[in-house]
């Protein structure tokens, strides 16, 4: 089992949270920080020893960086990508909200280059849904899908391609999962090809205020 963790509530909000969370850090594929929608205007001291605790116990942390599918500036982007590698000493970043057309392609290329110039080991580009092929490409882990449970079971679709790239370069975040069920949306993953998942029992608007309970030790985080 390998999870992915975006866990968006302050510290300070939910200090419990945060400590189960670095206690079972070496289960997690990688901890999505999220300060503000991004890195914000300054630096957070709660944010950063979490990221100081999160890496001492053994997880890779990835700064949270919105593209707004294509909208957004890639200076602007790289900036919040810089933010997170000086305030938070990221090992990478979350790049939300990616275009998944191939029209959005060879943006999304200029941009994971600049990244990666930037010293940026660990990219991860979230989608949201199966994009056209070249993104996986791009990126250590693509999300091809997030979304309610319920159109998880009913709806998902898998592409014939995604059968020529491994397991692991692919992460599936469900949310609305049954506390119950949680075990069966990690292994459902497994058998759609991803080897990476994040289900949590949350919904919206912000289904990742609390721990996935796949998370060894969150099972009284959500119920």
């Amino acid at each position: 089992m390998s999870l992915l963790i975006p866990l968006y509530v302050h510290p300070a909000e939910d200090p419990g949270a945060w400590h189960r969370l670095i206690t079972s850090a070496a289960r997690t594929y990688a901890v999505v920080l999220n300060p503000a929608s991004g890195p914000g205007a300054a630096p957070d001291p709660a944010f950063a020893a979490a990221a100081r605790a999160l890496r001492a116990a053994g997880a890779r942390v990835l700064g949270y960086v919105d593209t707004d599918y294509g909208v957004r500036e890639r200076a602007a982007i790289a900036e919040d990508v810089r933010r997170h590698q000086d305030w938070y000493a990221t090992d990478g970043c979350f790049l939300d909200r990616v275009t998944a057309t191939a029209a959005g392609l060879p943006a999304c290329r200029r941009l994971v280059r600049d990244l990666r110039r930037l010293g940026t080991p660990t990219v991860v580009l979230n989608p949201g849904v199966h994009p056209d092929p070249g993104y996986v490409r791009l990126a250590d882990l693509t999300v091809t899908f997030e979304g309610h449970w319920t159109t998880y079971v009913s709806a998902f679709t898998r592409p014939t391609w995604t059968a020529r790239h491994p397991p692991e370069r692919f992460c599936h975040l469900v949310y609305g999962v049954p506390g119950a069920l949680v075990p069966l949306a990690v292994r459902t993953a497994h058998e759609r090809g991803a080897a990476v998942c994040g289900p949590v029992t949350g919904e919206p608007p912000n289904p990742w205020a609390g721990l996935s309970p796949a998370l060894p030790g969150a099972d009284s985080v959500e119920g």
